[in-house]
């Protein structure tokens, strides 16, 4: 393995830490709004959104990269809860509350920071693998 593959495989571990804090700040944005509804009679509440990734070529490096396509909304039912007193309430006295469940945010989160962590342990690896060969070359 040359001292390019290094760095081929940090710009490749770069970018799937680039996508995963995107994912993570999507999730961020769906767990603040799990409460976020419509203030209107009968209106929709926030809509959940979900990521998606998609590879990319870096010409210039001639490596698969990940990278994440734009957030779409995800089209689940909402749920209804019996809220007469609320300014979105409906004529039977029930709201539209936001399709996010907290807990697969939850998960979707642990698993954006897991994937997170190991493309930095990579790039930390290759780090230390250049170091290495750098220092034998000294010699």
């Amino acid at each position: 393995m040359s001292a390019l593959d290094l760095v081929k495989s940090m710009m490749v571990a770069a970018s799937g830490m680039k996508a995963q804090s995107g994912r993570m700040r999507v999730i961020a944005e769906n767990i603040a709004n799990s409460d976020s509804t419509s203030k209107v009679p009968g209106g929709d509440p926030y809509r959940r959104k979900v990521v998606t990734f998609e590879d990319k070529l870096n010409r210039e490096l001639g490596v698969q990269t990940v990278s994440l396509s734009k957030p779409v909304y995800d089209t689940s039912d909402f749920q209804l809860k019996y809220m007469p007193g609320h300014p979105g309430a409906d004529a039977n006295g029930y709201v539209k509350m936001p399709n996010v469940n907290a807990l697969v945010e939850t998960m979707d989160m642990r698993e954006a920071q897991r994937s997170y962590e190991a493309n930095l342990n990579l790039i930390q690896a290759s780090r230390r693998m250049i170091s290495q060969t750098i220092d034998i070359l000294r010699k």
